[in-house]
């Protein structure tokens, strides 16, 4: 369509900021916002190749809070078994139920994960600036449901907001969703049925109703 926005190739450019790392023979330390266990597999033993890790658990939108102590138990527990070649590191943010207000009948993709997405990648660019990393990301684009271009653009204004890099990557591509069922199935990670908010849980207790 004339006009239209092209979308980039989010996997070249870290490729190529990859290759830049390697090049330079250093390990420059990333700070990693994670959703989940699961989706953090694949880009754990991905990503460990280049970067000393710390895995940043912040998900104030989880609910109830059991789901989200679950959660968090997995991703401690997956971090405390991968065997990596850079070590990987856990630091959890703060739990206090963020409100979605003015947004609660927006449906699930739109607007409402939109500030979600911010939410998670401010705390994230903030935690990174406050620590002296050299990188900061997310592991939300490695599922199929959440939007690679907005999650990018949001953090590379995050990025240059806190003046720390945000490290472009869609980690959906090369496989990456279907390796992190494969990794989820050999650690035996507990696997969420929705998100994680009030909102995505109602969505789904719905379409199994229905």
């Amino acid at each position: 369509m004339a006009g239209a926005q092209q979308k980039e190739n989010y996997q070249r450019i870290l490729d190529k900021t990859l290759e830049a790392i390697v090049k330079e023979g250093r390990t420059p330390r990333l700070l990693l916002h994670s959703c989940c266990a699961p989706c953090s597999s694949y880009v754990l033993e991905y990503l460990s190749q280049y970067f000393e890790i710390t895995v940043f658990y912040y998900n104030p939108n989880i609910y109830p809070e059991e789901e989200y102590r679950e959660r968090t138990k997995e991703q401690k527990r997956l971090i405390g078994e991968m065997k990596t070649a850079n070590p990987i590191h856990f630091l959890e943010g703060e739990y206090d139920t963020a409100a979605a207000k003015g947004h609660e009948k927006d449906p699930e993709g739109g607007s409402r994960c939109f500030r979600c997405y911010e939410l998670r990648l401010r705390e994230g660019a903030k935690t990174a600036k406050e620590g002296g990393f050299d990188y900061f990301t997310t592991t939300l684009s490695i599922s199929p449901l959440k939007n690679a271009q907005k999650l990018n653009e949001i953090g590379i204004r995050l990025g240059q907001e806190y003046g720390v890099p945000y490290l472009q990557s869609d980690f959906k591509k090369k496989n990456g969703y279907k390796r992190s069922t494969e990794l989820s199935s050999q650690y035996g990670l507990y696997r969420q049925d929705y998100c994680g908010c009030v909102f995505s849980r109602r969505e789904e207790e719905a379409f199994a109703c229905g």
